[in-house]
This record gives C-alpha cells, structure tokens and sequence, in this order.
C-alpha cells in the first residue's frame, strides 16, 4: 500500500484538497503501477517550517512503498507530485523534497494483505 505523506506551510483554509488528493492519488498508482484503491495520500497544511533560511511557501513529503520504486520512479514520483503542489498550491518546484521508503513485505504484512483481500470478497 503507497502512502504519501506531505507537509506544507501553506494555510489549506479554503483551498480544494480534494483535488489535490485525487491527483496526487492517481500520480502515485500511474507511476508506481499499483491499484490507486491501495494508495494513501495525506495531506497537512499550515504546518510551520522553513526551506533554504525562509518560510516561504514550501512542502516536504514521504513516500512509502512495499516494492515498486526504484531512481527512475522516484524521479518521475517527484517531479510528478512537485507539479501538482505548484499548480494547486504555489509551491515552486525547487521548495519541495520528497523522500523515499521501500519497504520490503514482512510476513505479517503478507498476511494482512491477504485477509484484507478475503474480506473484500
């Protein structure tokens, strides 16, 4: 399950975040070639935090991943998620990092997956 976690200065009042989850949904299942029902997008604003020595607007996020990632997916995950944030949010492309986990499944998780997958029937 892909769950991207993102951070951002900016006040998120009045703001459509359903658009920004949805995109940013959709981008991670494309690119990573996972089912979006698996992915998960959280989205935190107003959160304070600096860049670079100022506070203008900026966003950090992480991106986690039970396999599917690798420098190329990455690259196109950020570039990716950094467009969405400019064009919805104002946030220049340079005042963004993403940083990447790849887990590696566990057993439990495994079968979590698999009683999850059960119970959808």
């Amino acid at each position: 399950m892909p769950c991207l976690n993102v951070s951002t200065n900016v006040n998120l009042e009045g703001v459509d975040t359903s658009a920004i989850l949805g995109e940013a949904s959709t981008a991670v299942a494309n690119i990573i070639g996972k089912p979006e029902a698996y992915v998960m997008v959280v989205l935190k604003g107003s959160v304070p935090m600096a860049f670079g020595g100022t506070q203008e607007p900026a966003a950090y996020g992480e991106l986690v991943s039970i396999g599917g990632l690798n420098p190329d997916v990455n690259k196109k995950l950020s570039a990716g998620i950094a467009s969405i944030l400019e064009s919805k949010l104002s946030i220049p492309k340079s005042r963004f990092y993403l940083k990447f986990h790849d887990s590696k499944a566990h057993p439990a998780q495994e079968h979590a997956q698999c009683l999850h997958a059960l119970h959808q029937e």
